[in-house]
């Protein structure tokens, strides 16, 4: 979710050695701050509420976008299916393994795998725009098990756009999420276009557009639902309701009987969104009040699963982890609502000295977040580092360096299968490429 990147991977500093997973020689985040609990009742005002306004009246947005859903697959211009067929349909080939240098400690059995060359380079800063990896989730999130139909699987989120740091950028044009196949130590994988579905069955306009403004911060596969983390918004995608289109352009929407979304193949539609502010228009705030913001998500199956947020807290730290119960029978934020769909309270929170924290997951023992590195460790400065850091701490206690991680490491999770870690980074290298999705012990 950092908003500014460069397109080259700065020289290592001479004499530079990663930190080797052993927490007795590294040096606290920040200063012995604690990775502090926040007033419970203060987190009992963290609400996530699905009603949201539809043309100046209030509707809950399940309801809305069911009824959308509904009159586009009546129309018979898209095709519905589900991620086990996205997943077993081919598509694009990465690379098996870490094709980069990551700063991974050895210690910690580092593995994962690399992006095509086409998205491990793709450019935001160019004037034509381009991918940038922000989320990451898997099959270790969406079942107990780490399968999906007897699938080793991941998904990762993305933002589309352009002249970032030029005259007239334009942010967050599009979004995607791509499932990803890693059977047989292989990895193909395919994009789907995240969409927001319009009209109703009895007007029979049926139709849907790109969601709009969405920087796909955060994101976590549970059950069949999908997450997507956008600031004061989570948005819910369904799985099971993904959308194979009949043609292959430019265009998002249906024409006629044609369907496109924007040259995938698949476009997955919006099912229901939260908010955790007060209204439509007001924004989340980090590090205080009662707005969380939603940017890295990942999954804790400790005791009653929850879904976790993490806030960024450009060049500081103070931002908030914060746990949302989780109900494993709707695979939706738990509510009293009988319709499922209703408001939902925040139950944990932290407060974390891990300046700009990009991600934040645990093993029910042990938080890690990605972030910055502490003066002299990771090489560089600013935006002209070599590499971000993996702080570790337990509740209350100060974080200390468990590794160095590659560039600009975002969103973290734990596959409690396998007792690992797992991470994306989004740093652009218009020329060699420089992303990777990573795994470590934990």
């Amino acid at each position: 979710m950092t908003r500014s990147w460069k397109t080259g991977l700065t020289a290592l500093a001479a004499g530079f050695a990663a930190v080797a997973g052993s927490l007795a020689t590294a040096g606290p985040a920040q200063a012995a701050t604690p990775f502090g609990s926040l007033d419970s009742a203060v987190v009992s005002q963290f609400t996530l509420d699905p009603v949201a306004d539809f043309g100046g009246q209030r509707q809950n947005t399940f309801d809305v976008y069911d009824e959308a859903v509904k009159a586009v697959e009546a129309k018979g211009a898209v095709a519905r299916t589900n991620a086990t067929s996205v997943l077993t349909s081919g598509g694009r080939t990465g690379i098996n393994g870490l094709c980069h240098s990551t700063g991974l400690a050895a210690g910690l059995s580092p593995t994962g795998f690399c992006w095509d060359k086409a998205d491990d380079t793709s450019n935001s800063y160019t004037d034509a725009g381009g991918w940038t990896p922000q989320g990451l989730t898997g099959s270790y999130d969406a079942q107990p098990g780490g399968l999906v139909d007897g699938h080793k699987a991941f998904l990762a989120s993305w933002h589309f756009s352009r002249g970032l740091g030029g005259a007239n950028p334009v942010p967050n044009e599009f979004a995607r999420v791509s499932l990803v196949n890693a059977d047989n130590n292989k990895i193909t994988y395919n994009h789907l276009l995240l969409v927001e579905p319009t009209g109703t069955r009895a007007a029979g306009d049926g139709n849907f557009r790109a969601v709009q403004g969405t920087h796909a911060d955060g994101v976590v596969w549970y059950g069949n639902k999908l997450f997507v983390a956008n600031g004061r918004w989570l948005q819910v995608y369904d799985l099971q309701h993904i959308w194979k289109v009949n043609s292959s352009t430019e265009s998002v929407g249906i024409n006629g009987t044609t369907s496109s979304a924007r040259w995938s193949s698949y476009a997955l539609p919006m099912i229901g969104r939260y908010r955790t502010t007060a209204d439509d228009n007001t924004p989340c705030a980090v590090v205080t009040g009662t707005s969380p913001c939603l940017n890295s998500l990942s999954l804790d199956r400790t005791g009653q699963d929850g879904l976790v947020s993490a806030e960024y807290k450009s060049g500081g730290a103070g931002g908030r982890v914060v746990r949302w119960p989780l109900n494993y029978l709707t695979a939706l934020p738990s509510t009293t609502d009988p319709s499922g769909h209703g408001v939902s309270h925040a139950t944990v929170g932290y407060s974390s000295p891990v300046w700009a924290m990009q991600g934040a997951t645990t093993n029910g023992q042990y938080w890690y977040m990605s972030g910055t590195c502490p003066t002299g460790t990771g090489g560089g400065s600013g935006d002209a580092i070599d590499y971000s850091c993996i702080h570790r701490a337990l509740p209350d206690d100060a974080p200390h360096v468990y590794t160095t991680s590659p560039v600009l490491t975002q969103n973290l999770g734990y596959s409690p299968d396998t007792g690992r870690i797992w991470g994306i980074n989004e740093r652009i290298n218009s020329t060699t490429g420089i992303r990777v999705v990573f795994s470590i012990t934990g």
